[in-house]
């Protein structure tokens, strides 16, 4: 497979920060956002930040800029598929998927994701961590899978786009849908997909700094 491009995903409404762009705040002097391109830039052949409204206020990142390519925000799927339509554009098999409010995510987390995509027709597979945590999604086996850290085939987003339009919103039901697979990070000492939702939040990811 050649080298996967990388989207980032910032088009949720972020209500429990008060709305705005959590990928612009601060967090140890550095935007989340700068922080999370910096982990995936190196893994990755491209990047891509998936975010809705006015691009120009991300201009300083240096980084294309998508929408998502439905209306209404329905979720982190049409934040993967924005990303599979600009990597049809260029040529690439497959996107890798992060969200833009984990900055904490593992350096190691696109060859994790190849490794265990050997052998699949499409590679379609989530990050997964073993432990509790209420507001994952929880796979048949007891991991907790991390929808919006992902690797996406191209060649099923035409499939994604129709079932979007049919009003599919949870990630791993299309997942498990085509065969889609976890792989699983450790967590010693901390949750490696720790995301920043609250204030309280970013309190906890400067106190991991």
């Amino acid at each position: 497979m050649k080298q996967p491009l990388g989207v980032i995903l910032a088009g949720g409404l972020a209500t429990r920060m008060g709305g705005g762009d959590k990928a612009l705040l601060s967090l140890g002097g550095r935007s989340l956002l700068d922080r999370v391109t910096e982990r995936l830039a190196p893994q990755v052949g491209a990047v891509l930040l998936n975010a809705n409204g006015d691009a120009a206020r991300f201009a300083a990142s240096g980084l294309p800029v998508r929408p998502d390519p439905l209306p209404d925000f329905p979720g982190p799927l049409a934040g993967v598929l924005a990303g599979l339509d600009w990597a049809a554009e260029q040529g690439a098999e497959a996107v890798v998927s992060v969200a833009a409010d984990t900055p904490f995510f593992p350096e190691d987390l696109v060859p994790r994701l190849l490794l265990a995509a050997e052998g699949q027709a499409h590679p379609l597979v989530l990050a997964a961590t073993e432990g509790e945590a209420e507001t994952r999604s929880r796979a048949r086996s007891g991991l907790i899978r991390h929808p919006t850290f992902g690797l996406w085939p191209v060649a099923l987003r035409d499939d994604l786009r129709a079932s979007l339009r049919d009003g599919l919103r949870k990630v791993v039901l299309w997942t498990e849908r085509h065969g889609g697979r976890e792989t699983v990070f450790p967590a010693a000492g901390f949750d490696p997909f720790f995301n920043i939702n609250t204030p309280e939040d970013l309190s906890r990811a400067e106190a991991m700094l």
